[in-house]
């Protein structure tokens, strides 16, 4: 075998021409890079790789940060102001007369919702995050009872007055009339808080994905107009429900899903019926001097 025929070894190789050019070529490469992070660390007045590397970090974060609240997950809201909520609808429903309540003695269905109620604050005593389908499904039990005797209230409201067993005074037939209605706000108040993605764990949680059945504004306002940990809350879907029942309308919370549009227009038929036989008859009996 000539020599010309023996294998290359390793030190032949790298002196070879054509490898000592690809050395010489990737050198340059890494001195035209050296040169293109040093240009751009000037450029952002940063002195050392590191630093950079850190407030890229730091922007990283801050784009997480601005993520709405509403759209990731969250501690959970406060539970106290659906409780005292509940409270303030069962005492008004409890309130109307004997002839208007569902159930006889009324303090049965006041006793199952009590209890309904304590079962769920001493689940979630502080926030609402506990994920659990036998607490749900209590709460959706809890926003049923007062929706049935309520609407069982309008219906026997609407009833008396047509027949004219209702309102001998217009203060009494005023107080009834617009205790029925405030208990009708608390109602749909919580059945836009319970069902709006999945519900409040849901909400909290960020487990469901799903599109808002609400739009709020602040969902579509501009970041510096809507703090980051805004989102929406009991007290939102309140006044949605009190604007509703107002209104009879929507005004600045629009509902996107149909089962939302649905549960508006009844509220708002509910409302409408209320107010309208309950303030019609009042001023037929409201007494004139003289």
């Amino acid at each position: 075998m000539d020599d010309k025929d023996a294998p290359l070894t390793p030190q032949d190789a790298l002196a070879a021409p054509e490898v000592i050019d690809g050395i010489r070529s990737l050198h340059e490469r890494i001195d035209e890079l050296h040169r293109v992070v040093a240009m751009r660390l000037d450029a952002e007045n940063v002195h050392t790789a590191g630093e950079w590397l850190h407030s890229a970090a730091g922007a990283v974060a801050h784009q997480a940060r601005a993520i709405p609240a509403w759209q990731r997950r969250t501690l959970g809201e406060m539970r106290w102001p659906v409780t005292l909520t509940s409270a303030v609808g069962v005492w008004l429903q409890s309130a109307v007369p004997d002839r208007l309540q569902l159930v006889h003695p009324s303090w049965v269905l006041t006793a199952a919702q009590g209890a309904l109620g304590i079962v769920l604050v001493a689940a979630n005593p502080r926030r609402i995050n506990r994920d659990s389908m036998v607490l749900r499904l209590l709460g959706l039990t809890f926003a049923a009872l007062l929706s049935l005797a309520n609407g069982w209230s309008v219906a026997r409201l609407a009833v008396d007055i047509v027949q004219g067993n209702m309102g001998q005074t217009a203060g009494s037939l005023l107080i009834t009339g617009g205790a029925i209605w405030l208990t009708n706000v608390v109602v749909f108040g919580l059945w836009y808080w319970d069902f709006d993605r999945g519900g409040p764990v849901a909400r909290a949680l960020n487990t469901t994905k799903r599109y808002p059945d609400f739009q709020f504004v602040q969902m579509v306002s501009p970041p510096e107009m809507v703090p980051p940990d805004w989102e929406p809350a009991f007290v939102d879907y309140l006044y949605l429900a009190f604007t509703n029942a107002a209104a009879f309308s929507p005004t600045d919370v629009m509902p996107l899903s149909r089962w939302a549009k649905i549960a508006m227009t009844v509220q708002s038929v509910i409302s409408i019926v209320t107010v309208g036989l309950v303030v019609s008859r009042a001023i037929n009996i409201l007494p004139v001097k003289g």
